[in-house]
């Protein structure tokens, strides 16, 4: 048993290894800051490592359709329960971060842990405060699925394996009023609920493993506090989102950028960017001059990332039309309530050419259009907000491609009608870094790959005249014939490329890392 189990380990170690060595042979550009990449649950990349089977395919309604559901499930948790350098997470990964289409289509980082250090692959979420991993679990998920009946072991977080850790005790500051105390153990305890799904357990300090934002990185290790995460329920003892754990990002002084900024390690800022399946993320990062800003709405009781938008344009149609709104990258897609929902989704309809279509089954998302044959692109109208502060903020994907029942391709607006607060989730905050700046209480934003650096010059301005944008174009991908209609649409032509060139990486550094173990 004890074999087998070392077996295990050092397997999923390689494993690791070799896809956060693919990672980052992707993006090796140094930004002279720390920070980590960011990969959605979703992303092929990540679907790639895990190999994971029984999953909606990427492009059908049912994909964004689970990810949607995943959002109304976590929505009812609670909101919020310079002269420094930049850091992100250390490690061949660096401050890459991946969007997990398997895992919620969240994004996620590879982080480490401990000493000796443990990989996870945490769910960043700015929705909430609190840090916490799976540990000595009565109740987590300890694998995924994998092909050929096999199941992909995850790294479980162990106090006493760790010679770094120690339990936090009742009178600690960051243990505060909200929080239980085992008297017995002299031991902070916490429960995190998250809509249907929650994470209980203890308080802990332990080494996070940050490196600075350069190539190559130089080791950066804080203590931080963090949940020792023994029961886990809901979404996080399935495929949801988050279940090797939830990376908090909010304004409480329990979460990370707040302890990094309380020990002097990072300005009191962090920085997010989104592509499509991977991003970034930096403590510390104020962003640059030229980014556009809005302030937070602060609160004195549970404060998040909360905005105000005073005017929104579908294309020409303009309305002054004020709410809130949290930045939660937590949520996989946009949750609006009325009136702003409606007036965004009747002035799209209305400048639509394509044919409505309706699945046979019921979608959680209401609109959604066929395309022709022939068709290999789209336009619709630009979806702006104007925030708090007159500046503009272009949502650079209002729709999501899908592949209908018939085997052809559509699209759909990328809105779900809220039944609570007004969430602005991953799906607009995609093309854009975003900074939190808790220092001015601002929230950042400029238009990026993230890939290029902060001290390169700005990418090509949208809206040059001050007039409105045109039309976004969005392109299809290039999918094969549709397949029988017992099978499901495959991978891309593109996608295909890139698993080839991913798993010669990975073949590669698993071959030399058994070199350097020799």
């Amino acid at each position: 048993m004890m074999m087998g189990f070392k077996n295990s380990v050092f397997g999923s170690c390689l494993m690791l290894i070799a896809f956060t060595c693919w990672i980052n042979a992707k993006s090796i550009e140094a930004f002279g800051t720390f920070g980590f990449d960011i990969h959605h649950r979703y992303s092929d990349t990540v679907k790639e490592f895990l190999n994971l089977d029984g999953l909606p395919e990427k492009g059908t309604v049912d994909y964004y359709t689970a990810m949607a559901h995943r959002d109304q499930l976590l929505q009812g948790r609670r909101l919020a329960t310079s002269t420094t350098p930049t850091v992100t997470f250390y490690g061949v990964s660096g401050n890459q971060t991946y969007n997990v289409r398997a895992l919620s289509n969240l994004h996620y980082s590879l982080i480490t842990v401990g000493t000796p250090a443990l990989f996870f692959l945490v769910a960043l979420d700015s929705g909430s405060d609190l840090f916490w991993l799976p540990c000595d679990c009565i109740t987590c998920a300890r694998n995924f699925n994998i092909s050929d009946g096999k199941k992909f072991e995850l790294n479980i977080y162990s106090p006493s394996n760790s010679t770094t850790s120690s339990p936090l005790p009742c009178n600690s500051t960051l243990c505060g009023p909200t929080r239980a105390c085992l008297t017995r153990s002299n031991t902070c305890a916490y429960q995190e609920v998250y809509g249907a799904s929650s994470s209980t357990g203890i308080l802990v300090d332990d080494v996070l493993h940050l490196g600075t934002n350069t190539n190559p990185q130089d080791i950066v290790d804080v203590s931080v506090t963090f949940g020792c995460g023994k029961n886990q329920t809901g979404y996080f003892l399935e495929s949801g989102g988050g279940i090797n754990g939830v990376f908090g990002l909010g304004m409480g002084g329990i979460s990370v950028p707040s302890i990094l900024a309380s020990k002097s390690v990072t300005a009191n800022s962090f920085s997010m960017c989104f592509a499509e399946s991977s991003g970034r993320i930096e403590f510390g990062d104020k962003g640059s001059a030229d980014q556009k800003t809005t302030p937070f709405n602060l609160q004195k009781s549970n404060p998040t990332y909360n905005i105000t938008v005073t005017q929104v344009a579908v294309g020409n149609n303009v309305t002054d039309l004020e709410f809130t709104a949290v930045f939660d990258s937590g949520s996989a897609f946009t949750h609006l309530n009325e009136p702003a929902y409606s007036f965004i989704a009747n002035n799209f309809i209305s400048q639509i050419t394509e044919t409505p279509y309706k699945f046979p089954y019921e979608v959680i998302f209401e609109y959604c259009y066929a395309l022709s044959a022939t068709q290999d692109s789209y336009i619709t109208p630009n979806l702006t907000f104007t925030m708090k502060g007159e500046s503009q903020f272009y949502v650079t994907t209002p729709t999501f491609n899908v592949i209908r029942a018939d085997g052809g391709q559509g699209y759909c607006l990328a809105i779900v009608k809220s039944q609570g607060i007004n969430i602005i989730g991953q799906n607009f905050m995609t093309g854009y870094r975003l900074v939190f700046d808790r220092d001015e209480m601002v929230l950042g934003w400029k238009e990026s790959d993230c890939y290029d650096s902060i001290s390169t010059e700005s990418p090509p301005k949208r809206n040059p005249t001050g007039s409105p944008p045109p039309p976004t174009r969005s392109r299809l991908p290039q999918l094969p014939p549709p397949p029988p209609a017992t099978t499901t649409i495959g991978t891309t032509t593109s996608d295909v490329s890139s698993m080839t060139s991913g798993l010669v990486v990975v073949i590669l550094a698993v071959f030399f890392h058994s070199l350097i173990v020799l």
